[in-house]
């Protein structure tokens, strides 16, 4: 009997819960409010557009001319950098010895010139007094050639070194400021074009703003119009742009999601600014 009133009872409460579920489902929710509404711009005709900013020399992905193990990190993320400043330096140990072996090298083969060219000298009142042929005194002057030429090579081969050893030193480019550093000491730092760049950097003084006009739109940007910038989010922080160039070449549009790879199916017309 007891069972009999309990399935009626749970019958009737899930009949309940249903009609909950349904009443609830039906409420008209409220929308979000806007964290701060869309901006109203100061001109009577305009052309909006999405934009990045960057520096005003592009985002330089700093990389390395010789791979190998990162001995020293001579900036910080931050660092204001001059053109020709180091970056940082790539193990240079087994460099330096090569190069003080080359060195050496260089002094013996000069040395070596310097007695061929002096026994030349020699050869000269030698033959003055015909105690040599004129065939041997040829063949000191081809050895004395030889020697300098084998010194002039010492030479080169230590300069070639040196080179190297410079080139270890990674070294700004340009005046600017490091934007991004992803790489430690101990690691090993590779060369060519990197997904993830060792050192990102470019000049922030002043900044520029990439901005994507769509192609449909681009015939109503007019080079050196005024325009105004509206930071995403808050509509009360503005900025007056400076037109600085166009982008000749119209370009896919990049879904501005974090995902280099999405696009949409859209052109877009890129006018750079700098504020």
């Amino acid at each position: 009997m007891f069972r009999k009133y309990l399935l009626s009872f749970l019958a009737l409460v899930g009949v309940g819960l249903g009609i909950l579920a349904a009443i609830q489902s039906a409420r008209t929710l409220a929308p979000t409010p806007m964290v701060s509404e869309a901006p109203a711009p100061p001109y009577e005709t305009f052309v909006a557009g999405a934009g990045m900013v960057e520096a005003n020399t592009e985002n330089i992905a700093i990389s390395t001319q010789i791979a190998g193990v990162v001995w020293q990190i001579q900036v910080e993320i931050g660092s204001k950098v001059k053109k020709g400043d180091p970056l940082f330096t790539i193990d240079d140990r087994a460099t330096r010895a090569t190069l003080a072996i080359q060195e050496a090298a260089v002094e013996v083969a000069k040395s070596q010139a310097a007695q061929a060219k002096y026994e030349c000298t020699l050869e000269e009142a030698l033959i003055a007094k015909k105690v040599i042929s004129k065939e041997e005194a040829q063949l000191k002057r081809y050895a004395a050639d030889t020697a300098a030429g084998q010194a002039a090579m010492a030479q080169a081969q230590a300069n070639a070194t040196t080179t190297d050893l410079e080139r270890l030193t990674v070294r700004a480019p340009v005046d600017g400021e490091v934007l991004q550093l992803k790489i430690h000491l101990g690691e090993y730092a590779q060369t060519g074009g990197l997904v993830q760049p060792v050192i990102l950097m470019g000049g922030i003084e002043p900044l520029n703003v990439r901005v994507d006009v769509d192609e449909n739109e681009a015939w109503r940007v007019r080079n050196g119009a005024p325009a105004t910038g509206y930071l995403r989010g808050n509509k009360d922080i503005t900025t007056l742009l400076k037109f600085v160039r166009f982008e000749p070449y119209v370009i896919p549009k990049v879904s501005l999601t974090g995902e280099s790879t999405e696009r949409v199916d859209t052109r877009v017309l890129q006018v750079i600014f700098n504020f």
